[in-house]
């Protein structure tokens, strides 16, 4: 059995847990959020329910591209061009709080394992390389941001997001991005997730030790190399590969 010398995590629903969302409903909450920023920062708005048309459409076949290219895009670059288009004109750090109070809704639903910090600690003083691999359309920033207040950021040195690299997982370029980053060999990494298909699968495909996080043992059929329904868990499986 290979020495483990790293782990790689999936983010949403691994260590940042969503539960169920509403994505519509919590979609409207971020539009007005943003509407609000826009208005508060004086830039030219037209009445909301168009905005929140404009917005939606947008994102909406953005995602539907996306998933028949399997191609990611990257929302702040989509809000760029559609801000642009209904008349604002906005700095960077300011398009950025625009993606975030779109995100600011679903943000609010997270939660993070007690404990998680400490495993994280543990594990890099062992001597472990941290970090993960995340598809989503959002921006890099937006997301690191939430990892900072989640008390985390600083321990996953090694962050890749698809919305920066394109390739979504369970593309092999984004675990090869990856795994050059951080500078690891795939049969000396864990990787954890709780998609069968783009974490497990992915994994698999690429050589990694596949781990799944499936806390109502929904996923019975995946073939993961190791099973968790909670991360502190994976002390024991990393003590397996001593």
């Amino acid at each position: 059995m290979a020495r483990l010398r790293g782990i790689l995590f999936d983010l949403g629903d691994t260590l940042l847990n969503f539960g169920k969302v509403d994505v519509l409903g919590l979609f409207e909450q971020g539009a007005k959020r943003a509407y609000d920023y826009l208005k508060s920062i004086r830039q030219p708005l037209m009445p909301f329910p168009q905005f929140y048309r404009k917005q939606f459409w947008a994102i909406r076949w953005s995602y539907f591209k996306s998933r028949i290219t399997r191609r990611e895009f990257n929302s702040l670059d989509l809000l760029g061009r559609v801000s642009h288009a209904m008349g604002h004109r906005l700095t960077h750090d300011q398009m950025l709080e625009l993606a975030w109070q779109f995100y600011v809704p679903l943000h609010d639903k997270a939660t993070v394992e007690p404990g998680t910090r400490e495993l994280l600690e543990d594990f890099s003083r062992q001597g472990l390389t941290l970090g993960l691999v995340s598809n989503t359309f959002l921006p890099a920033e937006v997301l690191d941001r939430h990892l900072e207040e989640s008390n985390l950021l600083d321990l996953l040195p090694h962050r890749v997001y698809s919305s920066a690299v394109i390739y979504r997982k369970p593309h092999p370029g984004i675990f090869k991005i990856a795994l050059s980053l951080t500078g690891l060999a795939a049969t000396q990494t864990l990787f954890v997730g709780d998609s069968p298909h783009a974490d497990i699968v992915g994994a698999n495909r690429n050589g990694l030790i596949s781990v799944l996080k499936d806390p109502a043992a929904r996923h019975p059929r995946a073939k993961p190399v190791h099973r968790i329904a909670r991360l502190e868990e994976l002390r024991g499986i990393v003590a397996g590969y001593a």
